[in-house]
């Protein structure tokens, strides 16, 4: 796909001097565009409309009211195509001290309940976020529960990760009648891939897959697929200190996310998988 003049007047950019295709992730084109006054990135979704990104403009909104993040411009429909226009991000280095702190001031956005106003459907793992007041039978019910059938559907499951969900499942449900949560800003998808730092070192955050939810599950992704540093959970211990036992109850989350995997990418997710449900359940 390349842009041409209609594109540029549907964003209202004027006097383009260059664009250039770029990398964006998997499910979107991208492009850097740049004009006397200003660079800006763009995502594309082919065959699609602009409420696709309607949930990752939230994100930024919501999480950009306490941390720093990509600011969305413009967002819509043009041709067969929905579109997000926001600032473009000149990358440099950083201090992972910094970005636990940063993580941290975000996760300390709180709200009453979890959830979030409205499900996340149009994605390949669909999200039910009706507010609920208990963290485990939100966690259980409207995260695992959802991922679960999808595999299922795709014929990844089997007795022996049944029989292993259903012990996990009994005992975030046990754990979580007994021990409050406060639910807080989650970003939804805490890899390395979707953080960094700018030219002036600054830490930012973007691509969020945004909900209220227990900080806990975000930090399990940051250990999951690893490039955080120690000095980033230094930093965010500095700012917003954890719950004792934290760091044995990241299995019970990292569950989640590979069960997201599986669903995504196939039985190759399999085996680990059911690794983080025998630890989970072991502990």
């Amino acid at each position: 796909m390349e842009l041409n003049q209609e594109w540029f007047d549907q964003l209202g950019l004027a006097n383009v001097t260059d664009c250039q295709s770029v990398s964006g992730g998997d499910i979107n084109q991208s492009f850097s565009i740049t004009t006397p006054k200003q660079k800006y990135f763009l995502k594309v979704q082919s065959d699609n409309n602009g409420s696709f990104f309607d949930h990752e403009v939230e994100g930024l909104k919501l999480i950009g009211s306490v941390a720093n993040t990509p600011q969305p411009l413009k967002s819509g429909d043009f041709g067969n195509s929905g579109y997000l226009l926001m600032n473009y991000v000149e990358f440099g280095e950083g201090h992972d001290t910094e970005l636990g702190q940063m993580v941290a001031k975000m996760h300390e956005k709180h709200n009453e309940q979890f959830g979030l106003d409205h499900n996340i459907l149009n994605s390949k793992n669909p999200k039910i976020n009706t507010w609920q007041d208990n963290w485990g039978e939100f966690y259980v019910n409207q995260r695992l529960e959802v991922l679960v059938k999808e595999v299922k559907s795709k014929f990844y499951w089997n007795q022996y990760r049944e029989d292993l969900m259903e012990q996990l499942e009994g005992k975030i449900l046990d754990y979580y009648q007994n021990h409050e949560v406060i639910p807080s800003l989650m970003h939804g998808d805490l890899w390395s891939g979707n953080v960094g730092y700018q030219a002036d070192g600054t830490p930012i955050l973007f691509d969020p897959d945004v909900f209220y939810g227990n900080r806990e599950m975000d930090l399990a992704m940051t250990l999951l697929f690893g490039g955080f540093g120690r000095e980033f959970y230094l930093g965010y211990a500095q700012e917003y200190p954890l719950e004792s036992g934290w760091e044995e109850r990241i299995p019970w989350y990292q569950t989640y996310y590979l069960l997201a995997h599986l669903n995504l990418f196939g039985e190759g997710y399999g085996p680990s998988l059911e690794n983080a449900m025998r630890k989970s359940i072991n502990y």
